[in-house]
């Protein structure tokens, strides 16, 4: 594998609730952490796409969130190039913005409805100092055409209610990528559009990792959409991740028990097919309240004795396939 662009090492982001009136009468006032995201590591390459999975809840959003930067980590090391941005204030942190940058779920939400697309996607521009409009308008107008808008200026004065939901996230993700940046984070990209608009978006993405060399995490719940562009799937669970290796190992022979009642719950297009049910026990349990141990245990039908008490590593089971389970 090629040498990391991105290299995440025991990465934390905890978030920190106050207790109510009741509760501070048993903690005797002290805050409760919510551990979103919990220790996890991982690495991307230049060209690489890496997927990330799990149920609502699992820290995956937040994962993505903190690479960039838009919450700071509590806790870890996230490394691009060799420097540690955890530390990157004014400047440098700017500058960080410009090489990386991250498509949101909903577009509806993410784009302003008072301005133009040309303002949106030029947006970036001026805030990174470049002051000539008519470069400006030709960089928007390439990134626009990159992300499937074509012809770019038919598009350079319209207002995102006169978008569809698909032109509103190839808006969106133009945004992203008009800085040219390295490293990309696409958050549920495409939940929002209808399944006819997703291949083209999806397709958007892995031409940027392939023609343009840019590092992607995709954050998704759906395993399909992942199967299709990514080179490795990550699974999380409350905030760890459970298995990673390369999307169709894992997918094909997934080691840990989530991650197997995961996959076993995706539906199969042929009426005829038949797998047995996911064996998982209980609701996800309430990350103030995270299970001693592996943090699967209490839903685990095969759990042992030890999976209580000791939260097992990420162990390599086979080339680059990793998973955290004793069973």
């Amino acid at each position: 594998m090629a040498e990391a662009l991105l290299s995440v090492r025991e990465l934390k982001k905890w978030f920190l609730q106050e207790p109510g009136f009741f509760p501070s009468l048993f903690n005797r006032g002290r805050s409760i952490a919510v551990r979103a995201v919990d220790g996890i590591s991982f690495s991307v390459s230049e060209g690489e796409i890496l997927g990330i999975a799990g149920e609502s809840g699992c820290g995956k959003t937040t994962t993505g969130m903190t690479l960039v930067k838009l919450y700071e980590p509590s806790g870890g090391e996230i490394r691009f190039r060799g420097d540690d941005i955890s530390s990157f204030q004014g400047k440098d942190l700017k500058a960080y913005r410009r090489r990386a940058q991250i498509i949101f779920q909903n577009p509806y939400e993410s784009l302003n409805p008072r301005m133009t697309v040309l303002d949106t996607v030029s947006e970036p521009w001026k805030i990174h100092g470049e002051t000539d409009k008519r470069k400006r308008e030709e960089l928007v107008a390439r990134a626009l055409e990159r992300s499937g808008l074509a012809p770019p200026r038919e598009f350079f004065h319209r207002f995102p209610h006169e978008l569809s939901g698909g032109q509103r996230q190839r808006v969106a993700i133009a945004r992203a990528i008009v800085l040219e940046p390295k490293f990309l984070v696409a958050d549920e990209p495409v939940s929002m559009l209808d399944v006819s608009i997703r291949a083209g978006v999806l397709k958007l993405l892995w031409d940027f990792s392939r023609k343009l060399g840019m590092a992607i995490v995709y954050i998704s719940h759906d395993l399909s959409t992942i199967r299709q562009i990514c080179d490795r799937l990550a699974i999380m669970y409350l905030g760890k991740i459970v298995e990673i290796g390369p999307t169709e190992e894992v997918i094909q022979n997934p080691a840990h028990p989530y991650a197997q009642a995961l996959i076993a719950a995706v539906p199969v297009p042929d009426p005829e097919s038949f797998r047995p049910e996911p064996q998982i026990d209980m609701e996800v349990p309430s990350a103030l309240d995270i299970p001693s141990g592996c943090r699967f245990h209490p839903r685990c039908s095969r759990r042992k004795e030890d999976c209580s008490q000791i939260e097992p590593p990420l162990q390599e089971i086979s080339p680059q396939h990793h998973v955290a389970c004793f069973t």
